[in-house]
C-alpha cells in the first residue's frame, strides 16, 4: 500500500512542481480504533447467540468469546458520530411477536452526539447493525444540559432512562407493535417549556447538579408507579452525593420525586441494581460498598456494608503488577483538555494531559470499585465480580432465603492492572478491559480466576514508522502502543494475519495443481497431499514429516493430475487426461490401508476422447470432455472383495465446452449439524430452491459463458435446473472479455448461491430468484419420510447419498421437475480482484466455509457476508493453495509461491493483524534504521534507578533490546529523527531536563531546559557466544525442535527467507554466520543544553536539520560533515510553544499550540529564516507533514485533519500576513498523533484493464503521495489523493449513501455535519471512504437503487454545479475496487 517517505523516488530529488493544490482526498480507516469505552452482552444475532458489544469512540464492534477463550470479531461498523453510552434492551416475552426475525433478539440502545436515542438490531444478511427506531432527545452536540450523557435500561426491557450531564433526565416506555419497536410513552424531568407529555405534577427537589449514576429498581409494579428510577446526584458545592428515587406512573403521565438518602462518610460514585432481587442496589463509595434496601421506596436504608480498605490481599503474586497505571502524557506537554482522553478517563479527578505536575499523579488513599459485572444466567444466587483501583478482583454474592439476606465476599481472586470495564459471559469467561493496554480474557472456575487470552488493543498509538521490511513485498507499520507498564512495540500489517510455519527450498517448478485428501470421510485430519506437475504426480503423507507415498497410494506418477479426491472411505480418485483411476492405498501409505503389498486400482477411460477436467463427490465422479462437450457421471460397483468397477451412469451434452466443475462435499460440518437442526437458527438453511437437493448437485462453468447447476435425477439422468448467463459490459458500453468461469462453488449460508471466479480476474455471485424457494422442512423430509435420520440434516444427507449410489443410481426416487425450462439465476454482485484467473479454495468441506480467492494475490472470501466481501491475506502472491489440517497444525494452509511450498496457519479470527513485543516503559518514538535493519525506539517512564528514559535498538524479529543509550537520571526524551551526515545516518534527539509542564495556559513556553543530542550508530563484529550475538541467535535455535516452527516473537517471519539451520556453522535465517553476527552500538557524538524543552526535530535539505526549543527553532548543520560539530545557522521565533517541525525541499512548516501552521523559507546565502505564510485559523497542532513545497497536512487536538496550501505564486506578495488557503478538511473524531507521508508501492494489476477503457476518470496518477494518520485511540486512517473527476463522481455517490436507509449513519447523525465539525462552512470536504466502502457490500440491485435516488434535500450536501445525470454502477464499482485493492 505505502512505503515511507524516505523510500519514495522523489524524496531526494529537486523541488517538484506543486501537484496537490487542486488534489482532492479520500479518507479510509484501515485499522479501527481499539480503545473500548463501553461493553455490553446480549442475544443480538439470534435468541441463542451470546454476543459482546464493544462500544468505541466512533465505531461498534460485535464479537463473541469462543470455547477456547479467544475473542472473535463478527463485524465492526463505523457510526459516523461519537458514542456516549450504550446498553442492551432485553427481549420481553410480553412484546408482540409479529416479526419472526426479531423475536427473542435483544436490541442495542445507543446515545450519541446526534442527539438521538437509537435502537439498533443486528441484521445477519447485511452483517451490520440497522436502526429500528429513534427518539430525538436534543440538538446534535455535546452540551452539558442536553439529554444524551448516560443510559439506564430496565432489567425486563420495558423502560429506558436517559440523563444529561447536569440537571435533566427523561424516561421512555418501550413496546412492540405490529412487529416494530415503538416508544409509546415518554416523560421529561424537569419538563420542557410547552411539553404536553411531561408529568402533571412535580414535587421538589428539582435536580440541580451532576448526575453521576442511575439505575432502575426491579420492584413489582404498584398503583403509585410503574417504574422506579434511582439517581446518584452531586449538587453544586456539596461534599456528599445524594441518592434520589423517582417514580413514574405511566397511566397517569406522572413522574414524581419519592425520597432521598444521604449518609455522612465517603463520596458515593456509582449505583448498581441487584438483578433478580427486587428492590436492592449496591451503592459504591470511596473505600466501602453499601447494600441498599429500596423495596420501601419511601424509606431507603442500608442493610450491609463492607470496607474496601480491609479486603484480603492477593495470596498469589505471580500475576501481580506492582505499579498501577498512572496518567500519562500522550505526546506534547500542554495542559489543554482532550475530549478523547477525557472519555477514556471518565470521572477522574486529574488532567489527562498533565504528566510533569507532581499533583497530577497523586493517588487516593481509599480504594474504590472501578468496574463490575454480574454473573449471567444465575437467578438464585446473585454473584458480582468487581475490580478495585489497585487492580484486585473480588466476588460478592447476594442470596435470599427464609432466614433473610446473605452477603458473602471472597478473597482476592486475581490481581493485575485495574480494569476499566468487566463483562461476565456464559461459559465462565470474563472480558477485562484495561485502559491504554491489552485487555484480558479470564476464566472463572473452581473459585479462581485464571488468564487465558488477550483482548488486543493498539491504543494509544504514540508514533509509527513505515517500511517494506526485509523486502517481504508487503508494507508493515511499526507502532509505539500503550503506556507503562503496558507499553509495547507492535507490527501492523494489512489484511488477514497468517503465522508462517515452514518454507521449503525452491525446487517445486511447474506445479499445476495441489490437493489434500482424507483417508475417511469422517476423519478430522488430512492424510495425503497431492502435487501435480506438468508431466508428473507425487503423493505425500501429511504428518510430522511429508513422506513420498505415491507408489503405496496407487496414483500414476507419470501423468499430470487434473483432479483428485476421496470418493468413499479408503477410496481415492485420480483424474488425468486419459483416465479416471480408483485407488485403495496400502498400510504402507496409511495405517488404515488395505493389508496388501500393492494398492488395488480400477480404471475407466472414455472412448476416443480425452478428459478435460473432473471433480470428485461422495460415491460418484464427474468428468468432462471437450469434443464432444460431455458431462459424464461415473458410479462405483463392488464386484467382490477388493474388486471394483468404475462405470458410466449418465451423461449430458452441452453446446459449449465446460470450463470448470465443482461438486458440493458436505452439507455442513459434523460439529455444526446438531445445532443446525436443534433450533440454533433454522434460518441458517431455512429455504432452498425447489427441486434442489444438495446430495445430487453439480455446478459447472461453460465457455458460453455461463454457470450451470445440474441435478442428477436417478430415473431421468442429468438435467440443468438453473443457469446464469455471464454478460458484463464496461463503463464505455463494450463487452468485457475473458468472462469464462475458471472456478465455481456452491455456498449455503442463510440461502443457497453460486460463486464463480472468472479468467479475467473477476468474481461473481449468482442467486436463485425468490419465487423458486421452498421451506427447509420440505428440503429435509421430501421423499425421505421413511428415513430414521429425518431429524438430523447431516445424518439424513449421509444416508441418502449412501443408499442412492450403492444401488447404482437406478432405484432411488426424486422430486419431479416437469418440463419447465431451467431457472435463470440472478447476478447479484460482481467484483474485480485482479487480472489473472480466480481460483476458489474452501477452507473446509462445509458449504458455509469461508474461501481463499486466489488471483494476483490471495484474498479471504467471507461467505456469510452480504453480497461479496473479501479481505486480503497477508501473504505474497501465490499460484496454488490448499487447506492442510493435521494434528500439529489444525488450521494450516499450503501456498505455492516462487517455486516453494509455504505452510502457514490462518488466524482470520484474530481481531487485529498485529504482532506485539512487550517493551519496558512507554515507547514514544520509533524509527526504522535501514542500514542495520533495526528499530530505534525512544522509551520513557522506565523503572530503572539509573535513568527513566533511554534510546534503544530493537531486533524486529524477536523484539529483543540489543543496545541502549541511557539519558541522564532526570532527563526525559521528547523527539528523535534520523539525519544524514555524509554517507551515514545519525540520530538527533531532543530532551527535557525540567519537571513540570512545558506550556503556560496562555500557550507560551514555560522557563525550562532541554538537551540536543547526536548519536552515531556504529557496526561492530561480535564473536559467537557474546552477549549481543545471543539475541540474534535465539530466534533461529528455538525453531529446531519441531518441523512446524512456532511463532515466537518475530521468529516466524525470519523463516520466510531460508530453511532449517542444521548446525551452528550454517548460515542462520538472516543469511549471517552465527559466530560473525553484527552488533550495532550507540556512540555519543554531540550534546548541548538549550533554553527550553527540545520538542521537535526534523531533517532539512539532506545535510541540515531543524530543532525547536520553546517558541524558538533553529536551522542546524554539521561542520565538514562531522557529527561531533553542530552549528546553529539561523534562528526563527513564533509567538507560542512550537509542537511540530517538518520540511520538504526548501519549505519549512512550523506548528505551534495556538497559531497553527506557519510556512518559512531558509535563505542559505544570508542564513536567514523568513516567514512566508500563516494559518488562517487558530489551531493546536498535534502533528504536520508537507506533501510538497506548497501543501501541508495538519492534525489538531480536536480531532480534525486539514489540508493547507499556499496561494498561487502569481498572487504571492511575500507578506508575513499572507494566509494559507484551507483546501479541504475532515473531522475524524479522534486525535491524529502522528502523520506520515508515503506512496503506492506497486502498480495495481487492474490498472491496465481500467485504462483500456480510455475513461479519464479511471486513469489515476499513482505518483501522488498518500497521507497516513495514527490516532490516540489506536486507529490508522489513510488519505488517498484522487482527481477532480473522481471526486465529483464519488461526491454524488456519497451524498446518496448518506441518506439511504441501508447505508446512512446508523445513529442518526447528519454525515455532512459530522465530517465538517470544527471546520468553517463552505470548505471542500475530504470524501469518506468508510461510507463509500459500504457501496461495495451491496448487491447490484441495491447499488442501482441507491444511485437512482434524487437529491432533493438542499441541506443534505452541496454538490458540484454539474447537472444531475445517472451514475453508472460499473464506473463507481471499478473506482472503489481500486481503492479497496490498494488499501488491502
Amino acid at each position: 500500500m505505502a512505503v515511507s517517505e524516505e523510500e519514495c523516488s522523489t524524496a531526494r530529488s529537486g523541488a517538484p512542481a506543486s501537484t496537490s493544490r487542486n488534489t482532492h482526498y479520500l479518507a479510509k480507516c484501515v485499522v479501527r480504533g481499539s480503545a473500548v469505552l463501553h461493553v455490553a452482552y446480549g442475544r443480538l444475532r439470534s435468541p441463542s447467540s451470546r454476543d459482546i458489544v464493544f462500544g468505541k469512540e466512533t465505531s461498534i464492534e460485535l464479537a463473541f468469546i469462543g470455547a477456547d477463550g479467544v475473542v472473535q470479531s463478527i463485524c465492526e461498523q463505523s457510526v459516523f458520530g461519537t458514542i456516549k453510552d450504550l446498553a442492551i434492551l432485553p427481549w420481553n416475552e410480553k412484546f408482540d411477536a409479529h416479526n419472526i426475525q426479531m423475536k427473542g433478539k435483544d436490541l442495542l440502545v445507543v446515545i450519541s452526539d446526534s442527539g438521538k436515542l437509537s435502537f439498533l438490531t443486528f441484521c445477519g444478511e447485511m452483517n451490520r447493525f440497522l436502526p429500528v427506531t429513534s427518539v430525538q432527545l436534543s440538538n446534535p452536540g455535546n452540551s452539558r444540559n442536553q439529554l444524551g450523557r448516560m443510559l439506564a435500561v430496565d432489567s425486563v426491557g420495558g423502560f429506558v432512562a436517559v440523563s444529561a450531564y447536569e440537571d435533566r433526565f427523561a424516561l421512555f416506555s418501550v413496546s412492540v407493535s405490529v412487529g416494530s419497536y415503538t416508544i409509546d410513552q415518554r416523560i421529561f424531568y424537569p419538563p420542557d417549556n410547552g411539553d404536553t407529555i411531561a408529568g402533571r405534577s412535580f414535587q421538589k427537589p428539582y435536580i440541580t447538579g451532576t448526575i453521576w449514576s442511575m439505575c432502575f429498581l426491579s420492584n413489582h409494579p404498584s398503583k403509585e408507579h410503574d417504574a422506579v428510577l434511582a439517581i446518584l446526584l452531586n449538587r453544586k458545592g456539596a461534599s456528599l452525593n445524594e441518592l434520589l428515587l423517582f417514580g413514574w406512573n405511566v397511566r397517569e403521565h406522572d413522574l414524581h420525586f419519592i425520597s432521598q438518602y444521604v449518609e455522612a462518610g465517603p463520596l458515593a460514585h456509582n449505583l448498581i441494581e441487584v438483578p433478580h432481587l427486587h428492590g436492592f442496589a449496591f451503592l459504591m463509595r470511596l473505600g466501602d460498598i453499601l447494600l441498599m434496601d429500596l423495596r420501601d421506596t419511601g424509606n431507603p436504608c442500608c442493610v450491609y456494608r463492607t470496607s474496601l480498605n480491609s479486603l484480603t490481599p492477593s495470596v498469589e503474586e505471580t500475576d501481580v503488577v506492582e505499579e498501577t497505571c498512572s496518567v500519562h502524557d500522550f505526546s506534547m506537554d500542554d495542559e489543554g483538555s482532550n475530549d478523547a482522553a477525557c472519555a477514556l478517563l471518565k470521572l477522574r479527578d486529574h488532567d489527562p494531559m498533565c504528566i510533569d505536575d507532581e499533583d497530577c499523579n497523586t493517588k487516593l488513599s481509599s480504594r474504590y470499585v472501578c468496574s463490575w459485572s454480574w454473573e449471567p444466567g444465575n437467578s438464585r444466587n446473585q454473584r458480582m465480580i468487581f475490580c478495585v483501583d489497585t487492580g484486585e478482583s473480588f466476588i460478592i454474592e447476594v442470596s435470599s432465603d427464609f432466614n433473610g439476606l446473605k452477603v458473602n465476599l471472597s478473597e482476592c481472586l486475581f490481581r493485575d492492572l485495574p480494569c476499566k470495564a468487566l463483562l461476565w459471559v456464559e461459559g465462565g469467561y470474563l472480558a477485562a478491559i484495561v485502559e491504554m493496554g491489552d485487555g484480558k480474557i479470564l476464566k472463572f472456575e473452581n473459585g479462581k480466576l485464571t488468564y487465558t487470552n488477550p483482548i488486543q488493543s493498539n491504543c494509544p498509538i504514540l508514533d509509527m514508522s513505515l517500511a517494506d521490511f526485509h523486502d517481504e513485498k508487503q508494507d508493515q507499520m511499526f507502532v509505539c502502543c500503550g503506556v507503562a507498564p503496558e507499553g509495547s512495540l507492535r507490527i501492523i500489517r494489512s489484511g488477514i494475519n497468517v503465522e508462517k510455519l515452514l518454507k521449503t527450498a525452491s525446487i517445486y517448478q511447474g506445479i499445476t495443481g495441489i490437493w489434500t485428501m482424507k483417508m475417511k470421510v469422517a476423519d478430522s485430519y488430512h492424510s495425503f497431499l497431492v502435487l501435480s506437475f506438468v508431466e508428473e504426480t507425487r503423493v505425500l503423507s501429511v504428518g510430522l514429516s511429508f513422506t513420498d507415498v505415491t507408489d503405496a497410494v496407487g496414483f500414476r506418477p507419470d501423468v499430470c493430475t487434473s483432479a483428485s479426491g476421496l470418493v468413499g472411505d479408503g477410496w481415492l480418485i485420480q483424474i488425468h487426461r486419459s483416465a479416471v483411476r480408483l485407488c485403495l492405498p496400502t498400510k504402507a501409505a496409511h495405517s488404515e490401508g488395505i493389508p496388501s503389498s500393492s494398492p488395488i486400482c480400477a480404471t475407466w477411460s472414455p472412448s476416443n476422447v480425452g478428459i478435460s477436467m473432473g471433480a470428485v463427490g461422495h460415491h460418484f465422479v464427474v468428468v468432462s470432455t471437450s469434443n464432444p462437450c460431455l458431462l459424464i457421471v461415473l458410479g462405483i460397483k463392488v464386484l467382490s472383495t477388493y474388486q471394483y468397477e468404475l462405470f458410466e451412469v449418465h451423461h449430458l451434452r452441452f453446446q459449449s465446452e465446460i470450463s470448470c466443475i465443482a461438486v458440493p462435499q458436505n452439507y455442513f460440518e459434523q460439529e455444526q449439524s446438531c445445532s443446525y437442526v436443534n433450533g440454533r437458527d433454522i434460518k441458517h438453511a431455512e429455504s432452498l430452491p425447489r427441486g434442489v437437493h444438495i446430495g445430487n448437485i453439480i455446478v459447472i462453468g461453460t465457455h458460453r459463458p455461463s454457470v450451470e447447476v445440474v441435478s442428477i435425477i436417478p430415473d431421468q439422468g442429468l438435467r440443468v435446473i438453473a443457469s446464469g448467463t455471464i454478460s458484463l459490459t464496461s463503463t464505455m458500453g463494450t463487452v468485457v472479455s475473458g468472462c469464462i468461469p475458471q472456478d465455481v462453488r456452491l455456498v449455503l449460508v442463510d440461502k443457497l448461491y453460486v460463486l464463480s471466479g472468472l479468467r479475467n480476474g473477476m468474481l461473481l455471485r449468482f442467486e436463485w430468484p425468490t419465487a423458486s424457494w421452498m421451506n427447509s422442512s420440505e428440503l429435509l423430509c421430501q421423499n425421505y419420510s421413511g428415513s430414521s435420520y429425518c431429524g438430523n440434516a447431516y445424518a439424513a444427507m449421509s444416508e441418502i447419498k449412501a443408499n442412492y449410489f450403492s444401488r447404482g443410481m437406478s432405484t432411488a426416487s426424486s422430486g419431479k421437475f416437469g418440463d419447465s425450462f431451467p431457472i435463470d439465476l440472478q447476478l447479484i454482485a460482481t467484483r474485480r480482484i485482479g487480472i489473472t484467473p480466480v481460483f476458489l479454495v474452501p477452507l473446509s468441506d462445509a458449504l458455509d466455509s469461508d474461501m481463499i480467492a486466489l488471483s494476483d494475490r490471495p484474498w479471504l472470501l467471507q461467505t456469510a457476508k452480504h453480497s461479496l466481501s473479501f479481505t486480503s491475506i497477508s501473504f505474497q502472491p501465490s499460484t496454488h493453495v490448499t487447506p492442510v489440517c493435521s494434528a500439529e497444525c489444525t488450521k494450516g494452509v499450503l501456498f505455492v509461491a516462487e517455486n516453494s511450498l509455504h505452510l502457514v496457519e490462518m488466524v482470520h479470527s484474530k481481531r487485529l493483524n498485529v504482532q506485539k513485543f512487550q517493551i519496558e516503559g512507554t515507547p514514544r518514538k520509533v524509527l526504522y534504521h535501514s542500514d542495520s535493519k533495526l528499530l530505534l525506539v525512544m522509551r520513557t517512564e522506565l523503572s530503572a534507578d539509573t535513568c527513566t528514559s533511554d534510546i534503544c535498538c530493537v531486533d524486529p524479529y524477536s523484539g529483543s533490546v540489543l543496545s541502549t543509550f541511557k539519558l541522564e537520571p532526570e532527563e526525559t526524551g521528547k523527539c528523535m529523527e534520523l539525519v544524514r551526515v555524509g554517507r551515514e545516518q545519525v540520530v538527533v534527539i531532543g530532551t527535557s531536563l525540567s519537571s513540570g509542564p512545558a506550556i503556560m495556559p496562555s500557550g507560551e513556553a514555560e522557563s525550562t531546559k532541554g538537551r540536543l543530542i547526536v548519536l552515531c550508530l556504529e557496526r561492530t563484529q561480535n564473536s559467537y557466544g557474546g552477549p549481543m550475538a545471543f539475541f540474534r541467535k535465539a530466534a533461529s535455535f528455538s525453531q529446531r525442535s519441531s518441523p512446524f516452527r512456532e511463532s515466537v516473537g518475530y521468529a516466524s517471519e525470519q523463516l520466510s527467507s531460508s530453511s532449517f539451520c542444521s548446525s551452528e556453522d550454517d548460515i542462520n535465517c538472516e543469511g549471517i554466520k552465527l559466530e560473525e553476527s553484527e552488533v550495532w552500538q550507540f556512540r555519543l557524538a554531540y550534546a548541548t543544553t538549550w533554553t527550553g524543552m527540545v520538542l521537535a526535530v526534523c531533517p532539512y535539505l539532506d545535510h541540515h536539520f531543524l530543532a525547536s526549543a520553546g517558541n524558538t527553532f533553529y536551522v542546524c548543520g554539521f561542520m565538514n560533515d562531522n557529527p561531533q560539530k553542530v552549528k546553529r545557522l539561523a534562528v526563527g521565533r513564533t509567538r507560542f510553544m512550537i509542537t511540530s517541525l517538518t520540511s520538504h525541499f526548501t519549505r519549512i512548516a512550523v506548528g505551534d499550540c495556538r497559531d497553527g501552521i506557519l510556512f518559512y523559507s531558509y535563505h542559505e546565502e544570508g542564513r536567514k529564516l523568513e516567514q512566508d505564510y500563516s494559518d488562517p485559523s487558530q489551531r493546536l497542532v498535534a502533528d504536520c507533514t508537507l506533501v510538497d513545497v506548497d501543501t501541508a497536512v495538519v492534525s489538531d487536538r480536536k480531532g480534525s485533519i486539514a489540508v493547507l496550501s499556499s496561494p498561487d505564486r502569481t498572487e504571492d506578495n511575500a507578506s508575513p500576513e499572507s494566509n494559507l488557503t484551507l483546501s479541504c478538511a475532515y473531522y475524524m473524531g479522534e486525535i491524529g498523533m502522528s502523520i506520515k507521508k508515503g506512496s503506492f508501492s506497486y502498480k495495481l494489476p487492474a490498472d491496465d484493464v481500467l485504462k483500456a477503457s480510455d475513461n479519464p476518470i479511471l486513469n489515476v496518477d499513482l505518483a501522488h503521495k498518500i497521507i497516513i494518520v495514527s490516532t490516540l485511540l489506536g486507529s490508522i486512517t489513510v488519505f488517498i489523493p484522487i482527481s477532480r473527476d473522481e471526486y465529483e463522481l464519488l461526491e454524488a455517490v456519497q451524498a446518496k449513501l448518506a441518506v439511504h436507509p441501508l447505508t446512512a449513519p446508523v445513529l442518526g447523525n447528519d454525515h455532512n455535519e459530522f465530517r465538517s465539525r470544527e471546520n468553517l462552512g463552505g470548505i471542500p470536504k475530504v470524501l469518506d471512504g468508510d461510507l463509500l466502502s459500504q457501496f461495495l457490500e451491496l448487491t447490484s440491485m441495491q447499488q442501482e437503487a441507491i444511485l437512482s435516488l434524487p437529491l432533493c434535500a438542499p441541506d443534505t450536501v452541496k454538490l458540484s454545479s454539474v447537472p444531475f445525470s445517472p451514475i453508472p454502477v460499473n464506473q463507481v464499482v471499478q473506482l472503489l475496487e481500486r481503492v479497496h485493492y490498494a488499501l488491502n
